[in-house]
């Protein structure tokens, strides 16, 4: 078989989200392929709709239920186990595809040898296939071919999203490509693993991926328990660099990216977002960063890419949690008190 396509399912079924994901699959332009969906343990009547395309196309679609809410990784984990594909793509539920997608993915994979394909995505908040939303170019010219220091370089520190690409079955397998179970930015934690193994990286430029904004989408919800996965994930970028033998030769890239995810991003979603914001989250964040890289902030990467305004509350943090936390919140009053006057 050609092509596993694999969808994590959990609650999809409002607003026929989950139905329009998997129309978009069944009408690929492509022969020999699966359509793997994995319901996590859904408490509405998605598994039910799963099912339905089962029983209407057999020979295609594979529904599966986990009894365990195991979050998007674990379902991954077991759609990758149930594949045939020689390729493996994924997609969330929410989101949907062009017809073409996987057709000029696998073209482009099959006559140049690549490991992993990527495309372009297109942000849309309706359910349409024209092209009215913001395009995200998701890589670029110079980390195409093969994988020398430089574009390993390149993807660790913008490797895209996984969702628009496509791998091979057997180099997840061979490498042990597990995603994490338990938490949500499971691609965060994973993405390198699966760039950097792949020996060839090819890019397709065009928009084929839609990405659905609403406001259940992991990237408009935020919490504590969000917070901690994310430092999960930053904490799994380490562990799994280490272990695929990569972390010595692109330690500054690597630094850069546990910095940006564990305590950049989430530093700067907690403070606004949560309520109440704890200090004592906030001290323990500043000080595993300190912890694990007490030099962070000399990180070349760091000063090129992290804005003035965010590197002066970084030091603050790092030097003073209460000191940070004070300022923060004055400043977050001063420019709400602002934005309502309409100054």
């Amino acid at each position: 078989m050609k092509l596993s396509i694999i969808v994590p399912v959990y609650n999809m079924e409002a607003d026929d989200k989950l139905k329009f994901c998997l129309d978009s699959l069944i009408n690929q332009d492509i022969d020999d392929y699966e359509i793997i969906a994995v319901d996590d343990a859904s408490t509405d009547a998605s598994f039910e709709i799963m099912k339905s395309y089962e029983k209407k196309y057999p020979s295609l679609v594979r529904a599966i239920h986990s009894e365990v809410n195991m979050h998007q990784g674990g379902a991954k984990n077991i759609g990758i186990k149930e594949a045939k594909g020689e390729w493996i793509g994924f997609i969330d539920a929410d989101d949907w595809i062009s017809p073409d997608m996987y057709k000029k993915l696998l073209n482009v994979a099959e006559s140049t040898g690549a490991g992993v394909v990527g495309c372009d995505y297109v942000m849309v908040n309706d359910h349409t296939y024209e092209i009215s939303g913001t395009i995200e170019a998701n890589s670029r010219d110079d980390q195409v071919g093969e994988l020398d220091h430089d574009r390993k370089a390149s993807l660790i520190l913008d490797g895209g999203s996984l969702c628009v690409k496509i791998f091979k079955r057997q180099t997840i397998i061979d490498n042990k490509l597990w995603f994490p179970k338990d938490i949500f930015y499971e691609d965060n934690a994973m993405s390198d693993g699966y760039l950097l193994t792949a020996g060839r990286f090819e890019y397709v430029k065009e928009p084929l991926y839609y990405y659905y904004q609403h406001d259940t989408s992991t990237v408009h919800s935020f919490s504590e328990r969000r917070c901690e996965d994310r430092m999960e994930a930053g904490r799994i970028i380490l562990d799994e660099a280490k272990r695929l033998g990569f972390y010595d030769e692109f330690k500054e890239e690597i630094e850069f990216k546990f910095t940006q995810l564990f305590y950049v991003n989430t530093l700067f979603t907690y403070m606004p977002c949560v309520k109440p914001a704890r200090m004592g989250f906030v001290k323990r964040l500043s000080n595993e960063m300190r912890e694990r890289f007490p030099k962070f902030q000399n990180n070349r990467y760091y000063l090129e890419r992290v804005g003035d305004e965010e590197k002066k509350l970084i030091g603050m943090a790092q030097k003073s949690t209460f000191e940070f936390f004070v300022y923060y919140r004055l400043l977050w009053t001063y420019r709400n008190l602002r934005k309502r006057l309409g100054v």
